[in-house]
Formats: C-alpha cells, sequence, structure tokens
C-alpha cells in the first residue's frame, strides 16, 4: 500500500463527502478510492469513517487522524514546492571548496560578481590545501587544480590553464641583477615551495623542454601567502601561478623574469558530483565560472603580465 497516497485519498473523500466525487476529483476509480481508505484503516487497526447509503462521517479517531493527515499533506506540499523553486531560482547556500592559491586572488575576484548577479544565494567559501571529498563533506562544488587529485566519479570540467611563471620584487632584481637565461637562476636566492620534486631544481621550459635547474633557496614554505610577502620584500625569486599574481605585476610590486620561459603549467578544474537535476544555484554557479573562462587551453591571467 502507497500510505501516502491513501492518505490523499481519505483527506479527498472527506473533502468531498463521497467516495465517488473523491474518485472523480483524484481520476482514480470508485472502487480504487474505497480500497485506499479500507487499506488505510485496516493498517491503523480502526474505522476512520462511518459509511451509510447517504452519508459518511468521521468517526473520533477518524477526525483526530484526518487533522495530523492534513499537516502532514501540507508540509508535504510546501517541501514539494520549496524544492522545484530552489531548481527554477538560484537560492539558498551555495557550499564551495576551492583550493586556496586560486581562492585567495582569482575566485575571490569573481564571487562580488556572482553575488550581484545571484542576490538569493548565499555564499559558504572554504579554502582548504588537502584531500577533499565533497560529497562526504556536503559541498555543492569544488575548485580543483592540477596537483589535488580529483575522485574518478565526480564530474570535472576544466575552466582554464594556468603558466607557473618567475617574479620577484624590482628591488631584488636592482639589488641583485636579472637572470638572462634560465641557468643564471642558480646564481640568485629562490623562494620555494616545500614540494619536494622542486626543492632542489626548478623544471624551467626552454624551447618546449624542461630543464632541470639546480637551485638555492632562501626560503622554503607550504604557503604561497608568505612565499608572496617574502618576494614582495625582495627576499628572492619566486615561481608562482599567473592566477596567485593577481595586481603584484601591475602595480609594480613584483615584475616577471625570463618572460619567454615557464615553470610549467597547471590546470583549473570545476567539480561536481553529478550533471543530472543539478540545482539552480549550481547551475546559476556552473554558467558563470564558464563564461568568465570560456577557453579551457588558455591562460587568461598571462595576457595581464
Amino acid at each position: 500500500m502507497d500510505r501516502l497516497q491513501s492518505m490523499r485519498v481519505f483527506a479527498k473523500v472527506v473533502e468531498q463527502g463521497s467516495f465517488a466525487r473523491a474518485g472523480v476529483q483524484l481520476d482514480i476509480s470508485n472502487a480504487v478510492v474505497t480500497r485506499h481508505v479500507a487499506d488505510l484503516e485496516q493498517h491503523l487497526g480502526t474505522r476512520l469513517l462511518n459509511r451509510s447509503t447517504r452519508k459518511l462521517s468521521l468517526t473520533e479517531t477518524g477526525q483526530q487522524y484526518l487533522e495530523r493527515v492534513r499537516q502532514i499533506l501540507n508540509d508535504i506540499d510546501d517541501a514539494d514546492a520549496m524544492a522545484a523553486q530552489s531548481a527554477r531560482c538560484p537560492s539558498g547556500t551555495l557550499r564551495i571548496y576551492c583550493h586556496p592559491n586560486f581562492g585567495q586572488v582569482a575566485l575571490a575576484k569573481l564571487l562580488p560578481a556572482f553575488s550581484a548577479l545571484e542576490p538569493k544565494v548565499v555564499l559558504d567559501v572554504t579554502l582548504a590545501d588537502r584531500p577533499v571529498d565533497l560529497v562526504e563533506e556536503g559541498f555543492d562544488i569544488g575548485i580543483f587544480i592540477d596537483v589535488q587529485k580529483i575522485d574518478s566519479s565526480m564530474i570535472a570540467r576544466k575552466l582554464a590553464t594556468s603558466s607557473v611563471v618567475l617574479t620577484a620584487s624590482p628591488d631584488y632584481v636592482k639589488r641583485k641583477g636579472e637572470p638572462r637565461t634560465p641557468r643564471d637562476l642558480s646564481q640568485h636566492d629562490c623562494l620555494n615551495h616545500a614540494w619536494e620534486q622542486v626543492r632542489h631544481t626548478w623544471p624551467v621550459q626552454c624551447g618546449g623542454k624542461p630543464v632541470e635547474v639546480p637551485i638555492k633557496s632562501r626560503m622554503v614554505s607550504n604557503n604561497n601567502a608568505v612565499l608572496r610577502e617574502a618576494a614582495i620584500a625582495g627576499m628572492g625569486v619566486m615561481m608562482r601561478p599567473t592566477f596567485t599574481l593577481g595586481d603584484d605585476i601591475a602595480q609594480g610590486k613584483l615584475v616577471r623574469l625570463l618572460g619567454d620561459h615557464c615553470v610549467g603549467r597547471l590546470g583549473v578544474y570545476m567539480v561536481y558530483p553529478s550533471r543530472k537535476l543539478l540545482s539552480a544555484k549550481v547551475r546559476a554557479f556552473t554558467g558563470f565560472m564558464t563564461k568568465e573562462y570560456p577557453d579551457p587551453d588558455a591562460d587568461p591571467w598571462l595576457k595581464s603580465l
């Protein structure tokens, strides 16, 4: 027995005062109406309706049960309406995970524009440099970069490609000189990320091929914000994805070095659990990000350097 449907039938019978009229309203036969009410009474172990050839009346238990049934049905209808509205109109809380390297600069610049477009959406943004399970942790969507592992069960849509470039402060260049070739980096102070694979050499692209250049680290950190402040203060040369540079070069805080070379390229991905039945708030955000980054193989940040 579909108990919820039986509740709807029972409530409609009382509303119409007739099994036959209830059947017409629900587009089911009189026999099916009778069966639903009988099954409901059998399940409850009590009579809900007194029946005569001319009239239906509620028993005392039936009256109490009807009040609760109407409340339940109203709550279900409200829940359905709320979910349907959510599917049509972006609203509610959108939980976003983002790798901090991308989130602190690139995503942070975009969120105000998205919020202006979708004022009914509340943004809940988490930045974390750790393995993340979007489903288990309740995120609606994630922004990942190539250095992270993306669950193969997720939908991953590439947004853009970021070049990893070399930068230093104007003061550092004035004091130490500017490297003219990748191998000149061996003579410079380097501000290095703590990844083991770049601790002692940097794979600088020369003619399309990576050359492992030995480097000496003046500072090593697992945090790009720390390295950025050190670079701006003139401590040394740093390699950074273009999406993290923001306005540092435009404002003269940093200059790009070895402009014809890069250390590598990083893909930026938008990740979510499924393409099916996406909520309106997720559809709005994915559409917004796709418009911001129309070419997944391009570096939209490189042109501003």
